[in-house]
């Protein structure tokens, strides 16, 4: 089967429906965020997600399997590595997370960002 135009994920026209959810207890370290996911796309295999993420201000502890791609378009957080190293991200910021980085990530301003999510078998 060809894949055509048609096939295109196009956000500005998807009607995906968005997640609401809290993060579990023991992830937690301050505050309770709700955050929302809107998966705009997920690859056959399940390994390749792209959509938009959102979250009220809070830290949790994080522990990435996955290679992600983020793209800042509001806020503001603070990730920071098991070492106790920060990088601060805002609007307009474009990084890469690699699998394997455990840390936590604290929202300090309402972050929403577009990610790009590849989950090696």
């Amino acid at each position: 089967m060809a894949i055509s135009v048609k096939d295109i994920q196009h956000f500005s026209n998807a009607k995906t429906e968005t997640e609401r959810y809290f993060l579990a207890e023991e992830k937690r370290i301050e505050g309770n965020p709700e955050q929302a996911l809107t998966n705009h796309y997920s690859s056959d295999c399940s390994q390749f997600h792209v959509g938009i993420w959102q979250s009220a201000g809070g830290k949790w502890n994080v522990n990435y399997t996955e290679h992600e791609y983020c793209d800042i378009l509001e806020g503001c957080s603070i990730i920071r590595d098991a070492d106790g190293n920060s990088l601060t991200v805002e609007a307009g910021d474009k990084f890469v997370i690699p699998a394997g980085f455990q840390g936590t990530w604290e929202v300090v301003e309402h972050c929403k960002k577009v990610y790009v999510i590849f989950e090696q078998n």
